[in-house]
C-alpha cells in the first residue's frame, strides 16, 4: 500500500464539473508526473467541498487547504507554490469563509468528529484509504479476539444509543436479537433518509461507506447473522453507487463474504432501494418494502428482533449507529462515554439549518448546549437577528423557544422541551418567523407522506392541515385551538406507528410556547411575524413616497392610484400581496403592516 504526503481532493458536484473540473484535475495530475511528485501525492475525486459557486474547487490535506476559482492555466502555478516550495497561495484560497455555506466544513473547537472523521478526507471508492485509517481492525479484533457476548457488553458499556430517532440502546437491540433461537437471523441498515434538510446519512455513505459495512459485519457477528440488507432511497444514486463499490472491495479482499479473515465467519451485504416513501423509515414498514411487499408499518410486538425480515430475528440500525461502532471496539467503552451525558453517552450528527450563519452538517458531543450549536458552532443567527425557536427531530419534532437554548441536548432533555431527538434534522427559526406557518408546513409533509393504513393518521393529519391552512389563510375561528388539541392527542394516542404518533409535535410544540401567535391569526386576523400573506397589508408611507409610479406601473391587478408625484395608495380589496411593489419601489416607501 502507497502512503502519499499530501492528498488532493477534487469537487466532483455537476456544479463543479460544468465549471471544469475534470479539466483541472487532469492538469493536476499532468504536472504532478511533471515534476516528479506522482509518488507523493495523490488526486482524488469527492464529493461537495464547499458551495461551488466558486468552482472549480480543491481541497489539500493533511493541510485543510481550500483554493477555489481554479482553471488549469493556474495550475503550474499552484504546485510549483504549494507542493514544491512549501507556500500556500492566498488568492486562490477561498475569499468568503465566513459566509460559504459547506455541507461538511472544518470542525470548530466545540465539536467532536468521530461518525464524520473520514469524510472528506479519504476516497470512499478505494478501501486502501479507508484501511491505512485502520479500517475492518476493528472487524479483525472482533473475529479473533472476542465472543459474541463481550462484543455487546462492550457496546452496552458505551452507552450507544439508536441513532435513528427512538434511541433505543444499540447494546440491548443486539442482545434481544441475540437471545433468539431461529438459526437464521439478518442485519439491516436504514439509510432512508427522508427528514426535509437532513442529508447527515448520505454524507456518511458517500464518504465513508466501509465504516458503515464494518459495523454492519461486526453486528452480523454479534447477533449470529450472516447476511445484511442496505436500505438507501433511491433519491441517493451516489450513496447506493458508492455502497455497491465498497461491498464489491470488500468482497475481493474477503472482508465480506464466506470464512471472512480465515476465521470461519461468513457475511455478505446487498443494497436494497426504496421508492422515496418517508414512512420506510419505520423499520417495520422498511422490512416490508425490502420483502417485496407495501411499505407499511405493522402491528408491535413482535418486535423485528423477534419477527423481522421473513419472519426471523432482524436487527434494524441506522448508518450513524452503526459507523459508531468501529470506534467504540477499537477504542473501547470509556473512551466513547466519556463524551456525553449519563444516559445520553457519545456523539450526535446534525444537518444544521435555516437562519444560522453556518449551515451544514456537524457533529457535537451529547449534552451541547443550544445555545452552543447555534452561537458557537452555528455562528449565530443570520443579519443579527433575534433567535426564536429551534425545531428539532424532523417533521415529528417539535419546536423549542429561546427560553430553552441553555437546554442541554440529550434524549431526556428534549423529550421534556417537548421534542425528540430524531435522526439529527435541525433548523433554526428568527424573529420573522411565523410559527403558525411552520407547523402548517410540517403538518403538510406528514400528511402527504401518510401511508393511509390507520384512520388516525391518514384523517386526523388531513384535518389538521386543513385547520391549520384555514387559520393562515385569515379563516380562523373560535375553538379552533381546542380542536387542534384535542385532534394532536387523538392521533398520538392512536395511531399505529411513529409516524402518526409524532406527527402532532410541531402543533402542540408550537401552541405551548407560541399560543399568542395563533390567537393573533385567530382573533385578530393578523400574523404578527408578516408571513401569511392574507393577513398582511401593502401600505405607502405617503411621507416617503415620491410619487413616481413604478410601483402603479408595476402592480399586476392594477391595485395602486395616485397622481404623479403624488403620494399613491393601495386598495387592500383589490392587493393580492405579491410583493412586487415592494420589489420595484427604490425608495423603500412601501411597508407590511
Amino acid at each position: 500500500m502507497k502512503y502519499f504526503r499530501s492528498h488532493v481532493l477534487v469537487c466532483a458536484d455537476p456544479q463543479c464539473l460544468q465549471k471544469g473540473a475534470h479539466e483541472v484535475m487532469d492538469a493536476l495530475q499532468d504536472e504532478i508526473v511533471a515534476e516528479g511528485l506522482i509518488d507523493e501525492i495523490q488526486v482524488l475525486e469527492t464529493s461537495r467541498i464547499g458551495m461551488c459557486s466558486e468552482g472549480p474547487e480543491i481541497m489539500v490535506y493533511p493541510e485543510g487547504v481550500h483554493y477555489v476559482g481554479l482553471t488549469p492555466e493556474d495550475i503550474p502555478y499552484l504546485v510549483e507554490e504549494h507542493f514544491l516550495k512549501g507556500r500556500t497561495v492566498k488568492k486562490f484560497q477561498i475569499s468568503r469563509p465566513d459566509s460559504v455555506d459547506e455541507e461538511l466544513g472544518a470542525p470548530t473547537p466545540k465539536e467532536v468528529r468521530i461518525v464524520l472523521n473520514n469524510c472528506g478526507k479519504i476516497d470512499p471508492e478505494n478501501i486502501e484509504d479507508y484501511i491505512a485509517e485502520n479500517g475492518y481492525m476493528a472487524l479483525a479484533r472482533v473475529l479473533t479476539e472476542m465472543n459474541s457476548d463481550q462484543l455487546i457488553e462492550t457496546v452496552l458499556a458505551s452507552g450507544l444509543r439508536g441513532r435513528g430517532g427512538a434511541g433505543f440502546p444499540t447494546g440491548k437491540k443486539w442482545q434481544l436479537t441475540r437471545a433468539s433461537d431461529d438459526p437464521i437471523k439478518y442485519v439491516i441498515c436504514n439509510a432512508d433518509e427522508g427528514d426535509p434538510g437532513a442529508f447527515m446519512n448520505r454524507r456518511v455513505l458517500e464518504g465513508d461507506p466501509h465504516a458503515v459495512i464494518e459495523g454492519m459485519a461486526i453486528a452480523g457477528f454479534a447477533i449470529g447473522a450472516n447476511q445484511g440488507y442496505i436500505y438507501c432511497r433511491a433519491e441517493y444514486p451516489v450513496a447506493v453507487a458508492t455502497l455497491n463499490i465498497a461491498i464489491q472491495q470488500a468482497r475481493a479482499l474477503g472482508l465480506l463474504g464466506k470464512n471472512i479473515l480465515g476465521t470461519g465467519f461468513d457475511f455478505d451485504l446487498e443494497v436494497r432501494m426504496g421508492a422515496g416513501a418517508f414512512v420506510c423509515g419505520e423499520e417495520t414498514a422498511l422490512i416490508g418494502s425490502i420483502e417485496g411487499r407495501r411499505g407499511e408499518p405493522r402491528p408491535r410486538p413482535p418486535f423485528p428482533s423477534v419477527k423481522g425480515l421473513w419472519g426471523h430475528p432482524t436487527n434494524v440500525n441506522n448508518v450513524e449507529t452503526y459507523a459508531n461502532i468501529r470506534q467504540i471496539v477499537l477504542n473501547g467503552a470509556d473512551w466513547y462515554a466519556q463524551w456525553g451525558t449519563e444516559r445520553s453517552k457519545g456523539t450526535k450528527t446534525f444537518a444544521l439549518a435555516g437562519d444560522v450563519n453556518h449551515t451544514g452538517l456537524i457533529e457535537v458531543p451529547l449534552g451541547i448546549s443550544l445555545r452552543d450549536i447555534v452561537y458557537d458552532v452555528g455562528g449565530g443567527i443570520k443579519d443579527d437577528k433575534d433567535f426564536k425557536a429551534i425545531q428539532i427531530g424532523g417533521p415529528m419534532g417539535g419546536c423549542v423557544p429561546a427560553q430553552f437554548l441553555d437546554l442541554p441536548v440529550d434524549y431526556e432533555s428534549l423529550a421534556q422541551a417537548g421534542t425528540i431527538m430524531g435522526s439529527g434534522g435541525m433548523i433554526v427559526m428568527d424573529s420573522e418567523t411565523c410559527m403558525v406557518d411552520i407547523a402548517r408546513f410540517f403538518m403538510e409533509f406528514t400528511q402527504d407522506e401518510s401511508c393511509g393504513k390507520c384512520t388516525p393518521c391518514r384523517v386526523g393529519t388531513r384535518r389538521l392541515l386543513e385547520i391549520l391552512t384555514r387559520i393562515c389563510e385569515g379563516k380562523g375561528v373560535d375553538g379552533d385551538i381546542e380542536t387542534l388539541e384535542d385532534l394532536c392527542n387523538e392521533i398520538r394516542t392512536n395511531s399505529l406507528c411513529g409516524l402518526g404518533q409524532g406527527a402532532p409535535n410541531p402543533v402542540l410544540s408550537t401552541l405551548k410556547y407560541f399560543r399568542e401567535e395563533y390567537e393573533a391569526h385567530i382573533y385578530e386576523k393578523r400574523c404578527p411575524a408578516k408571513v401569511c400573506r392574507a393577513l398582511i397589508r401593502y401600505e405607502i408611507q405617503p411621507e416617503i413616497c415620491t410619487g413616481c409610479t413604478v410601483c402603479a406601473r408595476n402592480c399586476p391587478v392594477n391595485a395602486i392610484s395616485g397622481e404623479r408625484r403624488q403620494p399613491h395608495h393601495i386598495d387592500p380589496d383589490v392587493c393580492i400581496r405579491c410583493g412586487i411593489c415592494m420589489q420595484v419601489c427604490n425608495f423603500n416607501a412601501i411597508a407590511i403592516n
